[in-house]
């Protein structure tokens, strides 16, 4: 396969006529500022995080001599993750359906990242900033490796799809077709469902000198065609969208699962919409678009407002990719690169099928032999229904409740303890962060049933929640006309922490129960994102929530609490500082261990942490879903620190953090938290000490289970990432907690 960026002499083909539009539709937001690489917070109040590392320094603790090459690029390491979930497609042993999802995912998630981190890169480059990331690399060295990288996975991509999902699906009754593989009997029903359905939707759009290169929306599938007059023999180029209110994939025959990419359909009927022209040539193409944008917040202008302006701004972001058919021509490349002003090696050769999270569709049939087995999760028993059941407010009057998603269920659990709040008379106020909630929420009905029936209800909605703004504006609007109290957060600062705080009157007392969850208030996603949560009475959580929820609806500037760590104040000084302690223990003859589980780990200092402890001999295992710019195994800087990545059925969400206090001051912490820049200095974030026996007790379970060395992951060497065991066996850790928790498949 060829990349674009060999392509030769990419230009304009003359007798297209093409005409470029004046300006420039993008709107760049203006660079964001440098990384913040201090932290002025304060220490966790009842620990003195910053005595800790004192008296570590003065413990003889050396400030290590760590190399400058310490750090892998964010960018590529994230390409590496999105290869993990490649591979998952490609095995064989998976499900059959469950490769196509995982084919659908990978799509998807290349098209994020190309809107927010590849925007980002190239609006710095646009910009001139100069910025080198922490490896080293400029930021067109980055886009260059990123180019490659993704060319090189997109083929693979396309190979798992046509050589070897494809047969098996058609081995399996289902079959993806084109137009020369129907009957007659079958194009002509198809072709009065072209003329019915699809013909009256269509709008050809003519490139010449009255007709400007038409805007191109991001992510949409278009046809680039070149028709031409047979009495001049003149050639003209035409733009064709592909509608998106329709299914990508027809089904040719009722009954039958043979389904014709939606594009085969039109390329078919072409004629219809050119009559008395002549079809020369006909590609498809797609193009992102920067979806990065900066909401520039003013402390005295309407935060809502001034996000709904910005919407309206992003549909028109400037191009970032460029995705093409690996067989389309030179003059077409050559048209689509001038006209959309995109750099060659800013386009992508794609083999076979454009837009493979289009597959979803081929996901959803009712197939479930080829699918993984559904599961009903578990209900907790703190809210088990049975003759005489007890209240979930009683139960935790009486401990904790760790809930652990979605082998037990968020509608019994979570969403089971707001609805009975809101009912509740005894209760007075509901507070609660929403980052992103779902379409039909229960819990966003719930609150407003509250705040109907009287109770004081507040709401943080955070409204810039990336690609939930318009989402959770319409909540938040929702909730506002019923009577609930919403903000909005905090100017500069996105509100990521997931918590909730009941305030009930018992008696003469008032008492407050809690959530801190590391995932967000959606039913739908707990289905599918491995997550946890702390419900509890603590009167000490209690008080920090209140005091939390102060600083965000209020004027409260409070950065220190009791059994709560807070960013952008004190996550990275407390975590750092106890990893400064495990060091201490380790040169004492103690023993020292850390065990974090995160979905990213790309923050310098908590890197450089960790080196510092695995030189000093420190046991530091790291469990990591997503992005990893710490380097493993590397001698004389990291030889004690081993990653691992689990990448399966469940997106492993949850972030736990383990400090082993020397065999007698264990320290495990929960919470929203992942270790990088954005979550540690530009969101508020929370993450709670857990300190039930029952609830450390499932926390070390599972952190040995995905420890262990027969589960089945993949592991961060010097030399990159490798599946382990190699030949993909070993243990399904999310199955076997299946097994656990929900009884069995």
């Amino acid at each position: 396969m060829t990349s674009t960026s060999h392509r030769t002499d990419p230009r304009v083909i003359e007798p297209f006529h093409p005409v470029r539009e004046d300006g420039d539709a993008g709107v760049r937001g203006e660079a964001p500022g440098p990384v913040p690489t201090g932290d002025d917070a304060s220490a966790p109040a009842g620990d003195s995080a910053a005595a800790t590392t004192r008296d570590a320094t003065e413990a003889g603790v050396p400030a290590a001599d760590l190399p400058a090459d310490r750090f892998s690029n964010r960018e590529l390491s994230w390409l590496d993750f999105n290869a993990r979930v490649l591979e998952l497609a490609e095995d064989p042993t998976q499900p059959l359906l469950e490769r196509v999802k995982f084919l659908a995912i990978f799509a998807s998630n290349l098209d994020e990242f190309y809107m927010v981190r590849v925007a980002g890169l190239k609006r710095r480059s646009d910009m001139g900033l100069a910025v080198t990331s922490a490896d080293g690399l400029t930021v067109s060295e980055q886009l260059a490796k990123i180019s490659a990288r993704t060319q090189e996975l997109v083929e693979r991509l396309g190979r798992c799809f046509t050589d070897s999902v494809m047969p098996a699906l058609e081995q399996a009754g289902i079959r993806l077709v084109h137009w020369s593989d129907i009957d007659a009997g079958d194009k002509a029903a198809l072709a009065e469902y072209f003329s019915n359905q699809i013909f009256p939707v269509l709008t050809p759009l003519a490139v010449d000198p009255g007709h400007p290169f038409p805007y191109i929306s991001g992510l949409s599938l278009n046809m680039a065609i070149v028709v031409r007059d047979p009495d001049t023999g003149t050639e003209r180029f035409a733009r064709l969208k592909v509608p998106k209110n329709v299914d990508r994939f027809v089904r040719v025959r009722r009954g039958v699962d043979d389904f014709l990419p939606i594009e085969d359909l039109i390329a078919a009927h072409l004629a219809e919409l050119f009559p008395g022209m002549q079809v020369v040539e006909h590609q498809t193409f797609r193009v992102t678009r920067n979806a990065d944008f900066e909401v520039e917040e003013d402390r005295d202008e309407d935060l809502l407002q001034a996000l709904e302006r910005e919407l309206a701004r992003r549909r028109f972001g400037p191009p970032v990719r460029l995705e093409i058919a690996d067989t389309t021509s030179e003059r077409i490349l050559g048209l689509l690169l001038a006209e959309l002003d995109v750099d060659p090696g800013d386009a992508v050769e794609v083999p076979g099928l454009l837009d493979l999270s289009s597959l979803w569709q081929i996901y959803g049939l009712d197939r479930p032999a080829l699918k993984d087995a559904p599961f009903v999760p578990a209900t907790p028993v703190a809210f088990a229904e049975g003759e005489t059941p007890k209240s979930a407010f009683a139960y935790l009057r009486d401990g904790d409740v760790l809930l652990h998603h979605p082998y037990e269920s968020f509608a019994t659990s979570v969403q089971r303890f707001i609805e009975q709040a809101a009912s509740d008379p005894q209760v007075l106020a509901i507070k609660q962060t929403l980052y992103r909630t779902s379409g039909d929420s229960p819990i966003v009905d719930a609150l407003i049933s509250a705040a109907t029936a009287g109770k004081q209800v507040v709401v943080l909605v955070e409204i810039k929640a990336r690609f939930d703004e318009q989402a959770n504006i319409t909540w938040a609007k929702a909730l506002e006309r019923a009577g609930v109290h919403v903000v909005y957060g905090l100017v500069g600062l996105k509100t990521h922490c997931k918590i909730a705080l009941v305030v009930r009157q018992e008696g003469s007392t008032i008492r407050r129960y809690c959530h801190i969850g590391t995932g967000n208030y959606t039913p739908k996603t707990a289905r599918t994102y491995e997550d946890l949560g702390l419900l509890t009475a603590d009167p000490d959580i209690g008080a920090d929530l209140t005091d939390l929820f102060n600083v965000l609806t209020g004027y409260s500037r409070q950065t220190e609490y009791r059994n709560i760590l807070v960013a952008p104040h004190s996550i990275r000084t407390g975590i750092i500082a106890r990893i400064e302690r495990e060091i201490v223990h380790q040169q004492e003859g103690r023993g020292g261990v850390v065990r974090l589980k995160v979905n990213s780990i790309v923050d310098e200092q908590v890197i450089d942490a960790l080196y510092r402890a695995s030189q000093a001999g420190v046991t530091v295992e790291v469990i990591v879903r997503g992005i990893c710019a710490l380097r493993a195994g590397v001698p004389g800087l990291s030889e004690n620190i081993t990653v691992r990545s689990v990448v399966g059925r469940f997106l492993e969400h949850s972030r736990i953090i383990y400090f082993g206090g020397g065999g007698t001051g264990e320290e495990y912490w929960i919470g929203s938290a992942d270790m990088m820049h954005r979550n540690l200095d530009r969101r508020v974030e929370a993450m709670v000490q857990v300190t039930d026996r029952a609830a450390i007790d499932r926390l070390s379970s599972i952190l040995d289970m995905l420890s262990a060395p027969e589960t089945r992951c993949w592991v961060l060497g010097p030399s990159g990432w490798e599946r382990s065991p190699k030949d993909g066996g070993g243990l399904d850790v999310q199955a076997e907690l299946l097994r656990k928790v929900t009884g069995g498949e």
